[in-house]
C-alpha cells in the first residue's frame, strides 16, 4: 500500500459487487466436485485481480476484494471466529418479498479471535494485488450482529454474567482488527445491521416504555462493545462502518430515520460513517450534526445512489441534496456513494455488472464536480 493512511475519500463505496458469472459456475463446480478447492481459489483469485483493476480505472482511492471470497456479508466472518458454530434455523429472513438462505451462527463455548481466520488470507491476497495509489480495504460484519436473531441466547452457559460475554466479544474484534493492521491493514469497514433494526423497534415501540428499553439496552451495549473494540488500535489505522437496512436480491428489512440512534451513533468511534439515503424509507438529514458530533476528522459518506436499481438519479438532484445535507455538516467532511454494496449475498442484486459500474462512474462525476 503507498497511499496515506486515514485520507479522506469523497468517492468511496461500501464494499461488495455483482459476483461474475465464472466465480459463480466455479463455486457450484466446487459444490457438486467436479472441481478442487485449489482451482475454485485460483478463479476467485483472478477475478479479484480484474475487480480490483475495474476500481482502479473507475476511479476509486479505496478497493474491495469485492467480497467474491464469501457467500454472506457476514456469516462467513462469525463462523471464522472462536467459540461459534454454523447451523440451519427453521426459518429465513424475510425481507419484502424475498426470503433468504436459513443459516446461521450460534455460540459454543467463549467467543474468541481466530489468528487462523480465512478472511487473513483473503486480505493478504487482495493487499499484494491493490493497484499502486489505492488502499486495500476489508469489510467485515459489526460485533452488534451476535446480538440478534438467537445468535447470543447461550452466552449465559458459558460466562457468569453479560457484562462478561459483552467483554469477551470486544477483545475478539479488538485482537481481530489489531491483526489485520499487523498483516499491513489501514482501513477496515465494519458493517452493522443492528442500528436499522433498533430504529424500527424503537419507533414501534415509542409509547411503551418497557419494551422500549430492552432495545435501548441493546443500543447501550452496542456503544459499548464497539468503542471497547476499537479503543486502542494504531492511530493511523481508519475503521469506518456502514448503517445497512438489509440488502438482499434488490430489496430491504428496516425502514425509518436515524433520529432514534443519532445519540448512541454519536458516541460511536468511528473516522468514517456509511448512512444510506437513497429513498424516503431512510428518512432526512436532520440527525446528521448529532451523529457527527463537531469531530473534524470523522467523514459522514451519504449513500444518495441507490445499489439496488440500475435507474440513474438525477445529478443535479443529488448535488442539491449534498447541499441540503452540507448546512448540517461542513462539505469536507462530507462524502458520496451508493447506500449499500452491490451484493451483499453472492446472488446480488437486479442490475448487470456494467449497469453497475455505470453507477460508480455516475458518483465519482457527481464528487469530482462537487468536491474537485
Amino acid at each position: 500500500m503507498t497511499v496515506e493512511t486515514k485520507v479522506r475519500y469523497h468517492f468511496d463505496q461500501v464494499g461488495s459487487y455483482l459476483r461474475p458469472a465464472a466465480l459463480k459456475q466455479a463455486r457450484a463446480d466446487y459444490a457438486a466436485g467436479t472441481i478442487d478447492h485449489e482451482t475454485l481459489i485460483q478463479v476467485q483469485h483472478d477475478e479479484i485481480h480484474d475487480l480490483v483493476v475495474h476500481q482502479h480505472e473507475v476511479g476509486l482511492q479505496d478497493v474491495t476484494d469485492g467480497e467474491f471470497a464469501r457467500s454472506w456479508w457476514h456469516l462467513d466472518f462469525l463462523w471464522g471466529l472462536t467459540g461459534v458454530e454454523r447451523y440451519t434455523q427453521e426459518d429465513s429472513y424475510k425481507f419484502h418479498g424475498e426470503k433468504t438462505r436459513t443459516d446461521n451462527v450460534q455460540l459454543t463455548g467463549k467467543i474468541a479471535f481466530n489468528p487462523e481466520h480465512p478472511f487473513f488470507e483473503d486480505f493478504a491476497y487482495l493487499k499484494s494485488v491493490a493497484p499502486e495509489g489505492t488502499e486495500p480495504k476489508s469489510t467485515i460484519p459489526a460485533p452488534t450482529l451476535l446480538f440478534r436473531d438467537g445468535r447470543s441466547d447461550r452466552a449465559l452457559e458459558f460466562y457468569d454474567t453479560w457484562e462478561a460475554y459483552l467483554d469477551d466479544l470486544a477483545q475478539a474484534y479488538h485482537d481481530t482488527l489489531q491483526h489485520y493492521y499487523d498483516l499491513g491493514s489501514r482501513y477496515v469497514q465494519l458493517d452493522d445491521t443492528t442500528w436499522a433494526f433498533l430504529i424500527s423497534k424503537l419507533n414501534e415501540f415509542k409509547n411503551d416504555s418497557a419494551e422500549r428499553a430492552k432495545y435501548e439496552k441493546i443500543a447501550t451495549d452496542s456503544v459499548y462493545v464497539i468503542n471497547k473494540s476499537l479503543d486502542g488500535l494504531p492511530e493511523d489505522f481508519k475503521i469506518s462502518t456502514h448503517i445497512c437496512r438489509g440488502n438482499f436480491k434488490s430489496t430491504y428489512l428496516f425502514e425509518g430515520g436515524y433520529a432514534p440512534v443519532a445519540k448512541y451513533l454519536g458516541q460511536l468511534h468511528y473516522d468514517t460513517y456509511f448512512l444510506e439515503y437513497d429513498d424516503a424509507r431512510s428518512g432526512d438529514f436532520e440527525p446528521l450534526p448529532e451523529i457527527w458530533q463537531g469531530r473534524e476528522d470523522v467523514t459522514i459518506v451519504l449513500g444518495l445512489v441507490t445499489s439496488k436499481s440500475p435507474k440513474l438519479e438525477s445529478a443535479e438532484a443529488i448535488k442539491n441534496r449534498i447541499a441540503v445535507a452540507a448546512k448540517l455538516v461542513p462539505l469536507e467532511n462530507l462524502a458520496l456513494s451508493t447506500q449499500c454494496g452491490f451484493a451483499s449475498t453472492e446472488e446480488g442484486n437486479a442490475l448487470t455488472e456494467q449497469e453497475e459500474w455505470t453507477k460508480l462512474s455516475f458518483i465519482k462525476h457527481i464528487a469530482d464536480e462537487v468536491w474537485g
